[in-house]
């Protein structure tokens, strides 16, 4: 650690930087041993040299390799806090001082406060104590420089006093003690309006509650505009109620993102944005009242950049928030109407995210629509949303030119059910939009998605979908099923008999399973998928999702697959062999198949046993469901699954599915009271809620007892959203889908 005597005699002087003794200090390091983000740490040395070297080019070289290895993304590692020593004299010396203390601080953010009882450092072999973690010693080492962070506060260059204030409020529990009194007192003489801002965003993170006054006595007009928006960050940050004051002193500086634009707590870099959720968070109603009249004033200022920031709280708000979409509607209404002709602030495409609230709207976004161009376009996909039943025939007038429109109608990015009624001028539009789309693109899974949700109300469309199914078979096959009526059931099933027999096998099989799916008829399935399934013989050729693929179509035809069990069975990973997440889905369906196929569940249940059992894996959530589904599927048969299905209830990711699966393999193993516990916190935690909720639904919401009937009556009428993740746009649509489902269940019990 540097001595803070040392900066009081002769402070940042690179003259004092002995190169040599730097390189041969580094070079006695180990760091070959030491790991980053991209493993072994032996590049570190050359580049701290390159850091601190002359030559400007190398040294930001170096600086970008450093922040992409020992602090990658925000995350530390082992070398991270080794390198802190060394990035802190190269500081000391004077040399590149605020870029080397930001990295200083960016590791100090990466960390956590080392555990009281964790020692100094890394346990030696037996002492029976854990080892520190990476995070625990990057905060420490920080730490450690501290001096050298409290001295450059006083630093004559702005930037570099800037960075030191900012690194020194990473430090945490452990360097409140010290840095907090250095930064006070700095902050009583500072001048510079963005290091007072950020000498009091740092004080707000060491000490909340000691705070408090200064950063409520720095609202007001009399604060430069930088420390203002600072502390009204602060104020909502340390949970002070919301008041009059910070409304006005946000209305006064909008737009808010120039003002922190040089600021280093990037953290904070959506002010407007970032104090909405804080308020949104606490989830009462004076806050989100707060945030509604806030928005609703900003959405109405002549300052389009001000309008703009607004608008995307509001989406926000809206993802967050089941009453914003109707609160906010009149005032986003309104900043769409003041975009002329374009979408210069976003808001007119940000209608679409009020749903059934944007109605209002449908007026202006019909007008719009009729324009040219990409605005044209997103007023119809907002439209789409807002009022699926009117977009219908503006976007059967100019299907080809509005992409983003078709695809809002035919599910959108997650791909949910198409949300466009049947209409027949649209129907005639994508019947000659069939017959002039040109292969690839994302065109025809649009079309046949809405084909497919339509039903036979869209079977006018066969004789395009057959003229198109040579150019398109892996997509148009299936939408053939969904429309195809009774009188054209011969002529389609031709056509798809045809198609197995000519082009690469995924176009042979998905012409084959929709013709057994729409005629019963597996002849020509069966010697494709023994084709495919024998390319991966042992679990080591083929792709894993064309493996999952067969053994689905195989479960699918069932007993009068019994030719496929042979290839089914060699199809398997090897017993105890290492597997990877898509191998495991591979098992998975490899033993439905068989147990379809066979209706023995002996083959099946220790391979469910060996999935449900390795829970250790990244990314893991999907295939566990998948293979608790499975065993569900099995039904008594499976019973030796018990404990391990047990032991996933505890999971709330896994919750639902387990219980489910639980229900079909030993109800009598059920305790219901806890059960439904268990499926309340996953709804309630966000976590699988629309999951949850079903699964409550099938165990039956008439047996609840009165707590559980009481919490799920407010997940249904809560203002905080349960779903809380989804693609972008989806979130609202999904919970309210869910919040329906509740009210039902609700209303059955």
């Amino acid at each position: 650690m540097i001595d803070a005597m040392d900066f009081d005699r002769a402070p940042f002087r690179a003259e004092l930087f002995d190169a040599e003794l730097f390189r041969a200090e580094l070079d006695a390091q180990p760091w070959a041993s030491y790991t980053h983000a991209y493993g072994s740490a032996e590049d570190v040395p050359g580049c701290l040299c390159a850091l601190a070297g002359d030559d400007d080019a190398a040294a930001e070289e170096a600086q970008s390799e450093l922040y992409g290895s020992i602090l990658h993304q925000g995350s530390v590692y082992e070398a991270s806090a080794k390198a802190v020593p060394f990035l802190a004299r190269i500081a000391a010396a004077g040399i590149r001082t605020a870029d080397v203390l930001l990295l200083i601080g960016g590791i100090a953010e990466g960390g956590t406060d080392p555990d009281p009882g964790s020692g100094s450092g890394p346990n030696p072999a037996g002492s029976g104590t854990a080892r520190e973690s990476d995070e625990a010693a990057c905060r420490r080492a920080v730490v450690a420089q501290l001096p050298l962070l409290l001295a450059s506060v006083e630093h004559r260059d702005r930037a570099v006093r800037q960075a030191a204030a900012w690194a020194a409020g990473w430090t945490g529990t452990a360097g409140a003690a010290l840095a907090v009194p250095a930064l006070r007192d700095r902050a009583s003489i500072e001048t510079d309006p963005l290091v007072r801002a950020e000498l009091l965003t740092s004080l707000v993170e060491l000490d909340p509650e000691g705070s408090a006054a200064a950063a409520a006595g720095a609202v007001g007009p009399d604060s430069p505009p930088e420390l203002r928006i600072a502390a009204v960050t602060a104020c909502a940050d340390i949970g002070l109620p919301w008041t009059r004051d910070h409304h006005e002193a946000v209305l006064d500086l909008l737009p808010l993102d120039r003002l922190v634009a040089d600021r280093y707590d990037h953290s904070r870099n959506e002010p407007l944005h970032d104090i909405c959720l804080t308020l949104l968070d606490r989830d009462t109603g004076a806050d989100r009242e707060a945030v509604f009249a806030l928005l609703d004033a900003a959405l109405r200022s002549a300052d389009p950049e001000a309008r703009t920031e607004a608008v995307w709280v509001v989406t926000t708000a809206c993802e967050l928030s089941r009453s914003a979409p109707a609160r906010l509607a009149p005032a986003l209404i309104s900043a769409a109407a003041e975009d002329a002709s374009d979408d210069e602030t976003g808001a007119l495409s940000a209608l679409g995210r009020l749903g059934p609230s944007g109605a209002p709207a449908a007026d202006l976004l019909a007008a719009r629509a009729a324009g040219d161009g990409d605005t044209a376009d997103r007023a119809l996909e907002a439209l789409v949303a807002v009022d699926p039943v009117r977009a219908a025939p503006l976007l059967a007038r100019d299907l080809e030119r509005r992409p983003r429109a078709l695809q809002a109608a035919s599910g959108g990015l997650a791909d949910s059910l198409p949300v466009v009624p049947y209409a027949p001028e649209l129907l005639a539009a994508v019947r000659r939009r069939l017959a002039t789309m040109e292969p690839g693109g994302t065109t025809p899974f649009r079309l046949t998605a809405l084909l497919a949700s339509w039903g036979p109300d869209a079977s006018d469309a066969v004789p395009e979908l057959l003229a198109a199914l040579p150019a398109h078979p892996r997509v148009l096959p299936k939408a053939l099923v969904a429309v195809c009526p009774p009188g054209s059931r011969a002529e389609v099933a031709d056509a798809l008999r045809a198609r197995t027999g000519t082009g690469p096998a995924d176009e042979r099989i998905e012409a084959a399973r929709a013709l057994h799916e729409l005629t019963g008829d597996h002849g020509p399935l069966l010697p494709l998928l023994a084709e495919r399934l024998a390319g991966s013989a042992g679990g080591g050729g083929g792709s894993a999702g064309a493996i999952r693929e067969a053994a689905e179509a195989a479960a699918a035809v069932g007993p009068a697959a019994a030719s496929l069990v042979p290839a089914l069975r060699a199809a398997l990973n090897s017993p105890g062999a290492e597997r990877n997440n898509p191998q495991m889905d591979d098992d998975i369906a490899l033993a439905v198949a068989l147990h379809r196929i066979t209706g023995d569940a002996a083959e099946a249940v220790p391979v469910l046993a060996g999935v449900l059992g390795d829970r250790d894996g990244l990314w893991r959530r999907w295939t566990l469901v998948r293979a608790t589904v499975a065993a569900g599927g099995l039904g008594p048969e499976a019973r030796t699954l018990v404990p391990v299905l047990k032991a996933l209830l505890a999971d709330p990711w896994q919750t639902p599915s387990a219980a489910l699966a639980l229900r079909a393999v030993a109800p009598e193993d059920l305790d219901a009271g806890h059960v439904a516990g268990l499926l309340l916190d996953a709804a309630e935690a966000g976590t699988a809620p629309c999951e949850a909720v079903d699964a409550l639904v099938a165990f039956g919401t008439d047996a609840l007892s009165d707590e559980h009937r009481a919490r799920l009556v407010e997940l249904g009428e809560r203002d905080r959203r349960v779903v809380r993740s989804g693609l972008d746009g989806t979130v609202e649509i999904t919970d309210e889908r869910l919040r329906a489902r509740v009210r039902a269940a609700v209303r059955g019990a």
